[in-house]
């Protein structure tokens, strides 16, 4: 292959690595993890296809159980699982897992502190067409209250294989929340999640934009823009909201004026709840919250809801505007 041609396959790379789903990614990545780990086992409430489990089923059809339309049984099931030294990951929609089933999540795996991974896809608006019904904007506001669980939103398909590679290794329960839109790569080629801790693409002296989810991505082109326009913007990936990373916020709140925060979710109970509650008490700063104002969702296409709602980095810039 001579070099332009070569040349031409990196950059056609390049380009299909600009967007994939996360749920896709967890497909992929379940597949290779239940390859090196005999102890790995998939659940799900007959959503393969569409949570994208069915990858794993398919080679792994003894290590795999469809649950049906049961998603507390699931729950409960995936729990008694760990307790004989599995590793279960349960999956289905987000509006489901954490509704349904939250008095079974509560109990037998917050309560009982059992190694279960709800893993949950289609959360947030941009699920889309099928409307408020499958649009899970409260789901990270009813993990995040449970002692024990831990909260993780990746940002991207490569923070993805890397979340799903370390909450495999974690013991504990964790909530993974992925979307059902492909979403643009944003984090460095470089760059290996640790629960618990935000990566910084800079911290700015005039505001900070503290995302998580498709948000960043969102987030990082407000920056550039803000930036040209003079105004010094930095941008967090907070993807682990539980544990929240105090140690960086209280940095970014140090140096800079005002913290926005940026989520495809309630503006009540999620990331800005978390961040709005740790600075009160540690740092109080001027913060402005990005997300859904206290509505249902409704049917439309992901971008025609994000602009709906006010998620579009043309929003975010108006809010830093009007704020600073």
């Amino acid at each position: 292959m001579g070099e332009r041609a070569e040349s031409k396959e990196q950059r056609a790379e390049s380009s299909e690595k600009k967007a994939k789903a996360t749920r896709d990614e967890y497909g992929d990545t379940l597949l290779e993890l239940g390859k090196k780990r005999s102890d790995i086992v998939v659940l799900d409430a007959d959503l393969s296809g569409s949570t994208k489990t069915a990858k794993f089923a398919k080679a792994f059809p003894g290590r795999f159980f469809n649950m049906g339309i049961a998603e507390q049984d699931m729950v409960g099931t995936a729990a008694g699982f760990s307790l004989t030294g599995k590793v279960p990951f349960a999956s289905t929609f987000a509006v489901f897992e954490t509704g349904r089933a939250w008095d079974q999540i509560r109990l037998t795996v917050c309560y009982s502190n059992t190694n279960v991974k709800l893993v949950a896809t289609h959360s947030g608006i941009t699920v889309g067409e099928d409307g408020a019904s499958h649009q899970a904007l409260e789901d990270i506001a009813l993990m995040r209250a449970l002692p024990n669980m831990t909260v993780i939103v990746p940002a991207d398909a490569a923070e993805t294989a890397s979340v799903i590679n370390a909450v495999a290794d974690f013991k504990g329960p964790v909530y993974v929340r992925l979307g059902r839109a492909k979403v643009p790569y944003v984090m460095p080629d470089d760059y290996k999640f640790k629960i618990g801790k935000a990566f910084a693409f800079k911290i700015g002296k005039d505001v900070n934009i503290i995302a998580a989810g498709i948000m960043v991505a969102i987030a990082k082109k407000a920056a550039d823009i803000l930036s040209k326009d003079g105004i010094d913007t930095g941008v967090i990936n907070m993807s682990t909201i539980k544990p929240l990373d105090g140690e960086t916020l209280l940095k970014a709140a140090r140096n800079s004026k005002l913290i926005v925060t940026a989520e495809e979710h309630s503006i009540i109970g999620g990331l800005g709840g978390a961040v709005c509650e740790f600075l009160a008490e540690n740092h109080p700063v001027p913060v402005k919250r990005i997300g859904i104002n206290d509505t249902f969702g409704c049917s439309g296409s992901p971008d025609e809801l994000l602009k709906i709602h006010g998620l579009t980095a043309e929003d975010i810039v108006k809010t830093v505007k009007n704020a600073i």
